[in-house]
């Protein structure tokens, strides 16, 4: 997805501690050149997935992150799941919620004359905050991205019921509530990054 279009680049990460469901990591990242994700450092849940939308009452997540960096990052900060028509199989859509947007876009159906993606719904009030619903396809599966309302918005403190996003797509775009939820991450894609050693903190 890019990887290999690189100048130079690398992604380190490491664990910083473990406390019942709690986890913290840092990452420190360089990459140069080229175009599309070149990494996805992430936190995958692997237990009670594998459900039907249908039987998922509640999804309950807390992330609190910071980045420092110099230079111009192309990057977002989000959680990013799919589902598809059952359990472990492959890709029908992919739902991203996104924390932040470092110059980078999410994926439209449409763009306005300045080339900007057209939301499909904005304003739309989910876990304490206010977000813009972009949809289109990346080549293989559909994909719905919440973005904050306010263009360079960033929130480093989240706290909300991630079935609530799940809840708004059934209700109002038609996502299946027999979709399985097959993956759920939570972590920053990494487009261009011409500048060394942004680390991210992830708690």
């Amino acid at each position: 997805m890019g990887l290999s279009g690189a100048t130079s680049g690398s992604d380190c990460a490491s664990i910083s501690s473990t406390s019942g469901n709690n986890i913290a990591w840092t990452t420190t990242w360089n990459w140069v050149g080229g175009t599309g994700v070149k990494s996805f450092t992430n936190i995958q849940l692997n237990a009670g997935i594998n459900q039907k939308l249908s039987a998922i009452s509640t999804i309950p997540s807390t992330w609190n992150w910071e980045q420092t960096s110099s230079g111009t990052v192309v990057a977002d900060v989000a959680f990013d799941m799919f589902t598809s028509t059952s359990a472990g199989s492959s890709a029908t859509n992919e739902i991203m919620i996104w924390l932040a947007n470092f110059n980078a876009g999410p994926i439209s159906s449409s763009y306005n004359s300045a080339g900007q993606p057209n939301p499909v719904a904005t304003g739309i009030s989910l876990a304490g905050h206010t977000w813009n619903l972009y949809t289109g396809s990346n080549g293989a599966n559909a994909v719905w991205s919440f973005l904050p309302s306010t263009s360079g918005t960033t929130i480093t403190s989240f706290s909300g019921d991630i079935m609530t996003f799940f809840t708004y797509l059934i209700q109002h775009e038609g996502l299946s509530s027999s979709q399985f939820l097959t993956t759920l991450q939570a972590g920053k894609r990494r487009l261009l990054v011409p500048l060394p050693s942004p680390p991210l903190h992830i708690a």
